[in-house]
C-alpha cells in the first residue's frame, strides 16, 4: 500500500526534509507504509549534490538550502506541484536508473491527460515539451522547455525527494539560477502553454498515471528506455 499524503498551504522545506526522513527510516524498518506526498513550498532554492557555485545567480533572492538529491540548482515556489516520493526501491529491483526512469515516466503519463507529450532526454534530467514556435537553440535544435524537474536520494534503498511539476509559478523565479546548470533551454509551466490546469487536476493526473506506471509497488519486467 502507498498513503498519499496531499498538504494544503504552502509546507516549508525544513518540515518536509524531516518528514521526509523520519518517513524514510520507517520504511526501511517495516514500520510505515509507502507514501507519496503532493505539496506546494514558498520561494526558495535547492542545491543538490552537483550543485555549481556560479549557477546559483542572485544568491540573496529566495532562501538557498543545501540538499544530499541528486541535480544541481533547481527552484521550488507557489504554483508548483511537488511530489516527495518514499518508495521501497527494493522492491522494485534495485535499480536505481530504472526507477528514475520510471519516475520520468510517471511525469509523462500524467502530462497525456492534458494533451501534453512529454519527452526525456540524454544528458538533460527531467522532463521536456518541443516548443516548435520558438527560435531554435544556437545549436540549430528545436527550442525545448523543462516542465519537470527530478531528484531522488536513496537510504537503505528507500527513495526521498522527488519530481517537481510546474502548474503555475512565477517563471521569473527561476531568473536566479541556471536550472539544473543548463543554459540552452528554457522552463515552462502547463498553463504558460495555455492549459487551464488546476493543481487538483495534476493531482489527478498523477494519481492515476502512478497506479499505470508503478502497478502494485513490483518493478515491470522491463526498465523503460530512452
Amino acid at each position: 500500500m502507498v498513503e498519499w499524503k496531499i498538504s494544503e498551504g504552502l509546507t516549508s522545506y525544513e518540515e518536509a526534509l524531516a518528514f521526509m526522513e523520519e518517513r524514510a527510516a520507517q520504511i526501511a524498518t517495516g514500520d510505515a507504509e509507502e507514501c507519496i506526498w503532493l505539496l506546494e513550498h514558498p520561494p526558495l532554492y535547492t542545491a543538490g549534490t552537483s550543485a555549481k557555485v556560479e549557477d546559483l545567480k542572485d544568491p540573496d533572492r529566495f532562501p538557498v538550502y543545501p540538499s544530499k538529491r541528486g541535480g544541481q540548482y533547481t527552484y521550488h515556489g507557489p504554483g508548483q506541484r511537488v511530489a516527495y516520493v518514499m518508495l521501497d526501491v527494493s522492491k522494485r529491483g534495485r535499480d536505481v536508473r530504472c526507477f528514475v526512469r520510471d519516475l520520468e515516466a510517471w511525469v509523462i503519463a500524467a502530462l497525456r491527460d492534458f494533451g501534453l507529450t512529454g519527452h526525456i532526454r540524454d544528458g538533460r534530467v527531467g522532463v521536456w515539451i518541443e516548443r516548435p514556435n520558438k527560435p531554435k537553440t544556437i545549436t540549430g535544435a528545436m527550442a525545448e522547455d523543462k516542465i519537470a524537474a527530478i531528484g531522488i536520494r536513496l537510504r537503505k534503498w528507500v527513495s526521498f525527494h522527488g519530481i517537481s511539476v510546474n502548474v503555475e509559478p512565477d517563471l521569473s523565479h527561476f531568473d536566479g539560477i541556471v536550472p539544473c546548470g543548463i543554459t540552452d533551454y528554457g522552463v515552462t509551466s502547463l498553463v504558460d502553454l495555455g492549459l487551464p490546469v488546476s493543481m487538483d487536476d495534476v493531482d489527478v493526473a498523477l494519481k492515476s498515471s502512478f497506479e499505470e506506471v508503478f502497478g502494485a509497488g513490483v518493478t515491470r519486467s522491463a526498465c523503460p528506455t530512452r
